[in-house]
């Protein structure tokens, strides 16, 4: 029987606030710039698996959330965490079918328009930068997605989770 009900939902949640953990870890200045949108790729993982259960709402609030641990202008990763959502929403079908090679381009695709237009927020509210070292993050978070993937499929499928 899989678990449609709390026990899944949980299971979401508690993946994404891990994630949410992961995102606000604190490194070093050094460090900083390597660390890949632990967020971003988990919100696309369940847009993709379960479109039904997690959606633009979810980026919102997981946004919010990290706008006031970050300290970031109120909205800033709200914004960029729903468009996220949101596009992974759109392309979940085609999502599905693709390789995991060609899924890794997508998730790269995607995080790095997020990516960009979280750097042109930050221009608009800050100091300006003009460097490509923000897609960074994208480029690591396509080299971990086939690897995230596919743990996360394994553990879905022993939890039963739809």
């Amino acid at each position: 029987m899989a678990a449609k009900g709390p026990r899944g939902l949980l299971m979401i949640w508690l993946s994404l606030l891990l994630a949410l953990c992961l995102q606000v870890m604190p490194l070093s200045d050094a460090w900083l710039i390597w660390r890949p949108d632990w967020l971003g790729l988990m919100l696309i993982y369940w847009c993709v698996v379960t479109p039904q259960r997690v959606g633009v709402l979810h980026g919102f609030v997981l946004g919010i959330l990290l706008d006031l641990i970050e300290g970031s202008p109120l909205g800033l990763n709200a914004l960029s965490f729903s468009l996220l959502a949101f596009m992974s929403a759109l392309v979940y079908q085609r999502f599905r079918a693709y390789s995991l090679f060609q899924q890794a381009f997508l998730v790269f695709l995607l995080l790095g328009i997020v990516q960009l237009m979280e750097q042109w927020l930050r221009t608009i509210f800050g100091p300006f930068s003009m460097h490509l070292a923000f897609l960074l993050p994208a480029v690591i978070g396509a080299i971990l997605w086939p690897w995230l993937f596919t743990m996360l499929q394994s553990l879905r499928r022993r939890l039963a989770i739809l």
